[in-house]
């Protein structure tokens, strides 16, 4: 009778389990509410300069979630995080994040969701 009510206790652990890890996969890759927000910056011609070594760069992207994906995003650093790629030398990209918009102003540093869609005229969610 023990066995059996440990072997039950363990299937349904296990069963939870799953269930929860389901939950936080599909939390984190299924549409986000930014979604379109973040299209209509790449849309519109906006550019995010970043480095993937940056803790700033990482805090704005996970402001948009899964949305991250849809960013116009480049990535500025060299492999080794040691240098910093042509294309944004070229654009005169000196700190990390920095986000130029079609107008050809920047704003570095972070950037709010609000301040992105007023600067941008996208529209949040």
């Amino acid at each position: 009778m023990k066995t059996r009510n440990i072997i039950i206790i363990i299937i349904v652990a296990l069963v939870a389990i799953g269930g929860l890890c389901w939950w936080l996969w599909a939390a984190q890759n299924g549409p986000s509410k930014y979604d379109a927000f973040a299209q209509c910056l790449s849309q519109k011609g906006l550019k995010f300069y970043g480095a993937f070594w940056c803790p700033h760069c990482q805090d704005q992207k996970s402001m948009f979630g899964s949305a991250k994906q849809y960013l116009p995003y480049v990535e500025c650093s060299t492999p080794d995080a040691n240098g910093q790629l042509r294309v944004c030398t070229d654009a005169g990209i000196q700190e990390y994040p920095t986000w130029i918009f079609p107008d050809g102003t920047k704003s570095e540093g972070e950037l709010s969701l609000q301040d992105l869609a007023i600067k941008s005229g996208c529209a949040l969610p």
